[in-house]
């Protein structure tokens, strides 16, 4: 491996941008038009300079502590850079030391590397055996060995993480759901091979749905009320708080007046009346399935699945190699709770992806201490 000696510089916007145009596989939660998305966060960009040479980015997130001034750095699915590249230390050493002149009291970064992949349908066959309990019991289809050196070098240098179990920890998930939109060989699928992924009823179902009675309608930031009015009633229906209508207002125009076309929202609409709606982001050549909502009325025309066509559909054109349908626990145990959504989503073609998750290193102890201990009595309740 390279170990190249490499700067660290906070650069602008525009410089970010033209790093990572072209670049396939960032995340959009690492682009800096995402910073304009977290209201009560304060950001800036980093870079990593081989000589003049600008060879890795990131989008660093900051929360204030209150009173004291310090701040946690969070880096959600960053930084954007070439570990093999470039070393480990090479890219940790100089960011930490930023860090440490910011009065940052911890970083918590999610690198976002794939680490291991398990099929939709072993996913599945597992959950329903009941002969396991958490998906790392099971074999995978793809493994990254860079991945695994990498989380080897971070535990290493003192940098932690949860270890695997069935809940969700705070911040992106480990576990993800994705619904594969290439082959093994990386060719792209048709529709219908991407459909062959899904269980067979949730594959009728959401065939019915794209040829049924629906209007599929792209919607703007002015049709937000109307996303929300849905988001509303299944948020009431499966007792969650949710998010006001103006923090999507702000993503859709954010994103768009940044990338165009990169955040869209659909309506499934039968007879006028808004059945279902769904908002899509996609950042290079990869797509989320990021927010849906749906009405509890003429469920037999299966308006949330007609979107997943059309989003799949739409995704294929641009060329994206998956579609993220958000976290997953990594529980195998059908008595769960949190095990039907795994089916759910399984079902719906989504093999399950291990990601490097997200490592902490404090640089405050009695700080860092201080602020988990104050989230987990949070999450408690």
């Amino acid at each position: 491996m390279t170990q190249n000696q490499l700067s660290l510089r906070t650069i602008t916007s525009t410089e970010h941008n033209s790093f990572l145009d072209g670049r396939p596989g960032v995340s959009f939660l690492q682009r800096p038009e995402w910073a304009r998305v977290k209201g009560g966060w304060g950001s800036e960009s980093l870079g990593w300079f081989n000589g003049d040479e600008l060879v890795g980015a990131a989008l660093v997130l900051h929360r204030a502590a209150p009173v004291i001034g310090h701040t946690l750095a969070y880096l959600p699915d960053g930084p954007v850079v070439d570990w093999a590249d470039n070393g480990t230390d090479a890219v940790l050493k100089p960011m930490i030391e930023h860090f440490r002149k910011r009065k940052v009291f911890l970083v918590r970064m999610g690198p976002g590397l794939m680490r291991n992949t398990w099929p939709a349908a072993d996913a599945r066959k597992a959950l329903s055996g009941g002969e396991h309990k958490l998906m790392p019991e099971l074999e995978v289809s793809s493994h990254d060995a860079r991945a695994e050196e990498l989380a080897a070098e971070l535990a290493s240098a003192g940098w932690t993480k949860q270890e695997v179990n069935e809940d969700f920890a705070a911040g992106q998930p480990e576990f993800v759901a994705r619904i594969p939109l290439i082959d093994a060989q990386g060719n792209a699928l048709e529709l219908d091979g991407v459909l062959a992924q899904f269980a067979q009823t949730a594959r009728s179902e959401t065939r019915k749905g794209a040829r049924g009675p629906l209007e599929i309608q792209i919607g703007t930031a002015d049709d937000m009320e109307r996303f929300h009015d849905l988001y509303r009633e299944t948020a009431d229906r499966n007792e969650f708080s949710g998010r006001p209508a103006s923090y999507f207002s702000t993503m859709m125009n954010e994103l768009n007046a940044a990338v165009p076309g990169s955040c869209t929202l659909y309506f499934a609409v039968h007879e006028g009346v808004d059945l279902a709606t769904a908002i899509r982001v996609r950042s290079g050549n990869l797509a989320w399935y990021l927010y849906g909502a749906s009405s509890s009325a003429e469920r037999k025309l299966f308006a949330p699945k007609a979107l997943v066509h059309r989003m799949i559909t739409d995704s294929l054109a641009e060329g994206c190699i998956y579609l993220d349908q958000g976290g997953v626990s990594a529980t195998l145990d059908k008595a769960h709770h949190l095990s039907g959504l795994t089916h759910f989503k399984t079902s719906m073609g989504c093999d399950i992806v291990q990601t490097l998750g997200e490592w902490d290193l404090p640089l405050n102890k009695p700080l860092a201490w201080g602020f988990n201990k104050y989230m987990a009595m949070r999450d408690r309740g």
